[in-house]
């Protein structure tokens, strides 16, 4: 995570001016866990690059490695048998990690949906999850590793946080949207996308 401090703070002690400048620091966390990715293996990276950590680094080692390689390399175990960001009460890692750093975005909420049906059983959760297993299938056998996958599955959950998003604006409006055009329609979406 991030520790940020900033400003320049001038005051006067005793008569003597002084100026005070506190540096920004940043740092990247490391992450671990199984290798040859699936969906929560890379949904998990996007949602830690988007929401939690810009500059997370992730490690995918067997499973049996994980618990030497965190405490080796200082990282963050998650979606492996028995880590706190993994698989609990019947929620995937993906929907853990929202709930352990308290996000509460309504689009990652509804995203959140998506990976929970594409990953568990719980397959009626929300249709399209079986269309972003199918997609990560395919993602992981066109990449070279899974650090490969992780980049090329990026794109595939911008989408589905931009579908989600859509989708919580369509219900929010839907007086409005029935009356427009297409057109109309396209520019109304993407000015609130923007919001």
């Amino acid at each position: 995570m991030c520790s940020k401090a900033s400003a320049v703070s001038s005051q006067v002690l005793y008569g003597t001016s002084y100026s005070l400048l506190v540096v920004e620091v940043k740092f990247a966390l490391k992450w671990v866990t199984r290798e040859f990715v699936h969906v929560d293996r890379t949904a998990c990276p996007w949602l830690i690059k988007k929401f939690i950590d810009p500059e997370a680094e992730f490690l995918f080692v067997p499973a049996e490695k994980i618990t030497e390689v965190a405490e080796k390399e200082k990282a963050i175990p998650f979606d492996a048998p028995g880590v706190k960001l993994g698989h609990r009460n019947g929620k995937c890692s993906f929907e853990t990690i929202i709930e352990e750093y308290h996000l509460k975005d309504p689009a990652l909420l509804e995203l959140a949906k998506i990976v929970h049906a594409a990953d568990t059983r719980d397959k009626g959760a929300a249709p399209e999850g079986a269309g972003l297993s199918a997609v990560m299938v395919g993602v992981r056998l066109n990449s070279k590793d899974d650090w490969e996958a992780v980049e090329k599955a990026g794109l595939v959950y911008d989408a589905l946080y931009s579908f989600a998003k859509l989708k919580i604006i369509r219900e929010k409006h839907r007086d409005e949207v029935e009356k427009m055009s297409r057109k109309q329609l396209y520019e109304f979406f993407k000015s609130k996308m923007k919001e």
